[in-house]
């Protein structure tokens, strides 16, 4: 019996072997995601294996530039399921990898992109972003005498279309120069200001000095903003729609590079209207008070001239103290607010208070101690009023507020009991927003990207990990915030850079006009990256007159990757995730001048 019996698994086995059934299975199918930019030595490295099969346990191997294996690992547990087509995400653990040098990584038949460790900086390719979205010069020499206009009433809350015709009040007035806002020609105050404040922070704390002639070109801007003699905010140029009747254009109906606008046949495009925050001498919106005092008193932290510093700080303390903060109601940001409709006030005056406190610090002017007192008065109302629903971002400035509040009371010898405590505590919750999302997340992303502005979530998430550390020296938040840039560069389920011109695979087709319309590159652009799937229900309709369809076919590359509420579509017409702005570079730049070895 015993016999008979081996005779027989013997046989079931042979056949066995030699069936369809039991032959080695192919491996699954997918894609390595890594930071296409890469690491320094001593930062936490991964990749991730994402596959339409199981692989746990998949041996993968890391090849230098020569294809030389420099390093062996197994893939981890599951992450989970990014959608039906990638059904398994595994994390690489590539932390061992130290040498500098540039390399791939190889798993299940798979190759990544290449990356570096100890890579250079993508902050010149920003900066050169920058640079090719100043005006002035040969762009709106109108704009040097431009005219004053009442706030415009629009056809309904989220449109930006004009109801009736615009009222001329006063003029002329010098506004050229500054930065577009974004894929447009629009210039605001609200935004120019946050940007020029990241510009100067990033020299101040990263000190990379070559920003230093694009700051001062954004403070000549704002310095054009504020007339310090009637006590005047110009919050903005250009109007983005025409008029409900169809009787005029406005920036956002024309294709168009800047240099034709001076002599366009659209009134508004060759004679952009300027726009108010208040009537001369009455309360400005506080967080536009805040903000720009803010990247005035930061120039003056870094400014070699006594007197000339001197001179910035009085400019940020002038307008500061026009800030309106009873009665506040809705804030002023755009017009209309529906383009930029920030909530959040009381971190803009705590950051404007910290900063000109450290100004004046420097300075030794007896009113450190007063803005001390004020920034941290704006404190403590954030606190109770404001925090716990956002990190880092255009919308919310605390998280450099309260790290630079915790550095002048230090300075002042208060320490950081009490409110210093507190505001340490509240940065730490707003790494924990993120940590808490990006453990559901497969690939780690700590910012919604099923939402508006994902990829600068994820850029001041990755700030916000160093702004905590500078003031604790703890480094449990490091590796998240490595995770979070690194997600921005590309180990993400799409497998793109969201910065143009920097990785291998960065994104191609930008909703920006003047790369478009060139065919140059968009180097250095920051896109808003994925979005709500639900903004593309309806397509992505036509192109616009003089718009360059890109891609050229048409086809939607990444539709495949389309997955928990998000989507990402690289096409100049995807407005809701390929358009640039200068708020995303800004807080991209900030991040880099923080990470040394990028």
């Amino acid at each position: 019996m015993r016999l008979a019996l081996a005779i027989s698994t013997l046989i079931v086995t042979v056949l066995a072997a030699g069936s369809p059934a039991a032959a080695a299975q192919p491996p699954p199918s997918g894609h390595i995601r890594v930071d296409q930019v890469g690491f320094a030595p001593g930062e936490a490295k991964h990749a991730y294996l994402m596959t339409t099969g199981a692989a746990a346990g998949a041996r993968f191997k890391v090849l230098d530039r020569y294809g030389r294996v420099v390093l062996n690992g197994r893939a981890g547990h599951d992450l989970g399921a990014w959608n039906a087509a990638y059904p398994h995400v595994y994390d690489l653990d590539l932390s061992r990898l130290r040498k500098p040098g540039r390399y791939r990584v190889t798993s299940a038949g798979l190759t990544s992109p290449p990356f570096e460790i100890a890579p250079g900086s993508p902050a010149p390719a920003i900066m050169t972003f920058f640079r090719g979205q100043r005006d002035g010069g040969a762009r709106h020499r109108n704009d040097r005498a431009a005219s004053v206009y009442e706030w415009p009433a629009f056809t309904g809350p989220d449109t930006d279309v004009i109801k009736g015709t615009l009222t001329r009040i006063g003029g002329p007035v010098d506004v050229e120069g500054g930065w577009f806002d974004a894929g447009d020609y629009l210039k605001f105050t609200h935004i120019l200001a946050y940007v020029d404040t990241l510009m100067w922070a990033s020299i101040r704390d990263g000190g990379d000095q070559r920003l230093a002639k694009e700051a001062r070109h954004g403070l000549k801007y704002l310095d054009k903003m504020w007339d310090g003699d009637s006590k005047t905010l110009y919050i903005q140029v250009g109007i983005g729609a025409g008029d409900e009747a169809g009787t005029f254009s406005g920036d956002h109906d024309v294709w168009r590079l800047p240099e034709s606008d001076d002599t366009s046949e659209h009134p508004y495009l060759k004679n952009r209207p300027v726009f108010r925050a208040a009537p001369p001498g009455e309360p400005i919106s506080p967080n536009l008070a805040g903000r720009t005092a803010a990247a005035f008193a930061l120039a003056a932290q870094l400014e070699p001239d006594p007197r000339r510093a001197a001179s910035l700080l009085e400019e940020g303390a002038s307008v500061y103290a026009m800030a309106r903060t009873t009665d506040v109601g809705q804030l002023v940001t755009s017009l209309p607010y529906a383009f930029y409709p920030e909530s959040a006030w009381r971190d803009d005056m705590e950051l404007g208070a910290a900063e000109l406190a450290l100004a004046a610090q420097r300075l030794r002017d007896p009113r450190a101690a007063d803005w001390l007192g004020q920034a941290a008065h704006w404190a403590g109302e954030y606190l109770r009023h404001e925090a716990g629903g956002d990190t880092f971002n255009l919308y919310d400035v605390s998280a450099l507020a309260h790290r630079d509040l915790v550095r002048a009371l230090r300075a002042h010898g208060a320490g950081a009991p009490g409110i210093g405590a507190r505001l340490i505590a509240d940065l730490r919750a707003q790494l924990e927003i993120g940590v808490a999302r990006a453990a559901k997340d497969p690939f780690r992303a700590g910012a919604a990207h099923d939402q508006f502005d994902a990829v600068p979530h994820a850029f001041g998430l990755a700030v916000t990990s160093v702004l905590y550390r500078t003031v604790t020296g703890d480094r449990t938040y490091d590796a998240f915030g490595t995770q979070q840039r690194g997600w921005a560069f590309g180990a993400n389920p799409w497998g793109v850079s969201f910065v143009a011109g920097v990785g291998t695979n960065a994104i191609r087709c930008p909703h920006y006009q003047m790369s478009n319309i060139t065919g140059g590159p968009a180097t250095g652009a920051v896109v808003n990256g994925p979005n709500s799937a639900s903004l593309f229900d309806d397509g992505l309709g036509g192109h616009l007159d003089g718009m360059k369809p890109c891609p050229a076919d048409g086809v939607d590359r990444y539709a495949q990757f389309t997955g928990r509420g998000s989507r990402f579509v690289d096409d100049v017409r995807s407005w809701q995730a390929s358009e640039p702005a200068d708020d995303f570079a800004a807080v991209a730049l900030y991040a880099m001048s923080l990470m040394p070895g990028r």
